[in-house]
């Protein structure tokens, strides 16, 4: 920069020259000199503006605010998950296991189930619900605990801070992070039970899940056997208060016969019709003869006296009959027609408990036979198996994913902060 304001400088003599150097200045200062100064001047100027090699320019210059915001929002966040996931986050095992329940019983028939567009309903959906439900409760927590001492498998030394259960921890803490770890799912298209554990150990893995398919067979066998066995109580209670009312009914029949001195009133009402019919046919006859004697003989006549007395017997014994039958007197009990009345209440009470004894009978029979066999029962046709390979935690998706939002964020905010400024 010196060396071009002194070639733009014009050349001042201020006295003769001392030295060769002072008469090299005067010969340049010369008109001859002119053109070859300006073509140096312009051929070393561009070299002057331009920095040397090897030199650095003292004016420092600091990022923009966009690629501060950038960085902050953008790079640190995916640069921290970069390192959590591929430095610090320890690899979790997956074991996965299917099941499905089959029932022994046919599906019964639901209107719901057929606008849903299912032919049927089965009790092996409603129990597969009821263990997708078990999976993930308390219960099995408490169970797998006892066992394998869930606490020690989720926090391993190995285990990241982030990932494993923090200790000390309550038992709904436990819980709560057993939900995570484990994943159940009911099909209801194929009536499959998919279940999915996840440990820090491929071993462990296994373990977990053997585990919950050994505990969901005890819930299935706890539930068909606890559903045998009140069916079989319920049979039970039904035989015997079908054989308490059988019993008190026929204390009242024999009481009634004891009462009223018949073994079968229907019995002794068919042989009083029977009487009072052979005493009406034998009453007819009778008239007749005595119409055919009193056609050729005298009232006085001893064989008309005869039949006239025997006519009038007939008569009082017909109606001694007929009103040991059916009386009109309301303060008569003893009549057949009453009895017959009485006896036939009792009787169709007997009969009906006699039929209701042999139905619970019939019930309990096979209450008896359904208690001997499995109603519902778990068919597993995919086993848990050993895992190979780590599946969680999923980092280049977790990356790309935490990748995706900053940069969405970070685009969103810039957007919004050239509105504001915009406006403003």
């Amino acid at each position: 920069m010196r060396l071009a304001a002194l070639l733009k400088r014009p050349l001042k003599l201020t006295g003769p020259p001392e030295s060769a150097r002072d008469h090299e200045n005067i010969a340049r200062s010369s008109p001859a000199f002119l053109p070859a100064r300006a073509t140096m001047q312009n051929a070393v100027v561009p070299f002057l503006r331009s920095p040397m090699p090897g030199t650095q320019r003292t004016e420092a210059r600091w990022p923009s605010p966009l690629a501060l915001s950038f960085i902050a929002v953008v790079f640190l966040p995916i640069a921290i998950v970069a390192v959590y996931l591929f430095v610090i986050a320890a690899d979790q095992y997956v074991s996965e296991f299917r099941f499905s329940l089959s029932s022994a019983d046919p599906p019964r028939l639901d209107p719901l189930s057929l606008l849903a567009g299912n032919a049927g309903h089965s009790p092996a959906a409603s129990e597969a619900q009821i263990v997708v439900q078990y999976i993930t409760s308390r219960a099995i927590v408490d169970e797998l605990d006892a066992s394998l001492d869930l606490r020690r498998m989720f926090s391993p030394p190995e285990a990241d801070w982030w990932a494993r259960l923090s200790r000390p921890t309550s038992i709904e803490g436990l819980v709560q992070y057993w939900r995570g770890q484990v994943d159940p799912f009911y099909d209801p298209a194929n009536g499959t039970v998919v279940v999915r554990v996840r440990a820090f150990t491929s071993a462990e893995a296994l373990q977990l899940a053997q585990a919950v398919v050994a505990g969901s067979e005890r819930l299935v066998n706890e539930l068909s056997s606890r559903a045998r066995h009140d069916t079989l109580r319920n049979a039970e209670t039904e035989v015997a208060q079908a054989e308490t009312r059988l019993k008190a009914v026929l204390a009242e029949v024999r009481a009634f016969r004891d009462r009223e001195g018949l073994i079968d009133p229907g019995k002794a009402a068919e042989a009083a019709g029977s009487l009072a019919a052979r005493l009406r046919d034998e009453l007819v006859r009778s008239n007749a003869e005595l119409a055919t004697l009193q056609a050729y003989m005298r009232d006085d006549a001893p064989s008309v006296k005869v039949l006239k007395a025997r006519i009038r017997s007939l008569e009082t014994q017909q109606r001694a009959v007929a009103r040991d039958l059916t009386d009109r007197e309301p303060g008569r009990n003893d009549t057949l027609s009453r009895q017959l009345s009485s006896y036939e209440q009792l009787d169709s009470e007997r009969r009906f408990a006699e039929a209701a004894y042999q139905h619970a009978l019939h019930g309990l029979d096979q209450a008896r036979a359904n208690a001997d066999r499995q109603q519902v029962y778990i068919a597993s046709f995919v086993p848990p198996s050993l895992p190979e390979e780590a599946l969680y935690p999923r980092r280049w998706r977790s990356l790309a994913v935490v990748a995706l939002i900053a940069f969405a964020v970070w685009a969103i905010g810039g957007l919004a902060f050239q509105s504001v400024r915009d406006h403003l």
